[in-house]
């Protein structure tokens, strides 16, 4: 974390900005309270990295696995190319952190994402997966998503999957992408999000 201090906040960012050598869309910051002198004031502005983001994720999670009681570590990767924080965590209590059909691992996911983004003011893509249970998740929905499509395709009659997760509908979006005749689309709001495979001539 680095701290600027300027007349206003716009002008502490285009500090930021200049010496960290990022655009001032880029940066993720705090500002503080304005410190007033007798004839000046100045606004403090905290300019954070990723690796702040990142090592606050983390200890967000260990200090959920310690409140359980479970040893865990967490392996941090960062996806440049689509802006996604990827947290696995491993332990031996795997499944329990999973939970029945990865609910618990989903309602953990909600709770980081929220807890960041509230802590640094910025909407971050987060994914966090427990003992690669998400890539088994993945290359299954990607087998039944290409089933489905292609069975769109042949009978021209849509099909409609059940809620799910922002990453597993886009995992389903990728597979079936360059099938012909079918397109999909998620529908539904919040947690009752749903990928819909539909037909096209």
């Amino acid at each position: 974390m680095k701290t600027y201090q300027a007349k206003t906040v716009e002008e502490a960012l285009e500090q930021a900005s200049k010496e960290l050598g990022f655009e001032v869309e880029q940066l993720i910051y705090q500002v503080e309270d304005k410190k007033r002198g007798l004839f000046t004031k100045k606004v403090v502005v905290n300019v954070f990295e990723m690796t702040d983001v990142i090592r606050y994720a983390e200890d967000y999670i260990l200090g959920i696995t310690d409140a359980l009681e479970i040893d865990a570590s967490v392996n941090t990767k960062l996806d440049d190319e689509n802006n996604i924080i990827h947290l696995t965590v491993e332990s031996i209590h795997n499944p329990i952190l999973i939970g029945k059909n990865g609910k618990t691992l989903q309602s953990l996911n909600e709770l980081v994402k929220t807890a960041v983004n509230s802590h640094f003011h910025h909407r971050f893509r987060i994914l966090v997966d427990i003992g690669g249970y998400k890539d088994k998740k993945y290359e299954k929905l990607i087998r039944v998503a290409r089933r489905y499509a292609f069975k769109v395709a042949k009978t021209k009659q849509d099909y409609t999957f059940e809620p799910m997760p922002a990453d597993e509908r886009r995992a389903i979006h990728n597979a079936i992408n360059n099938i012909r005749h079918v397109k999909s689309e998620s529908i539904g709001e919040g947690n009752k999000r749903q990928v819909k495979l539909i037909y096209v001539e």
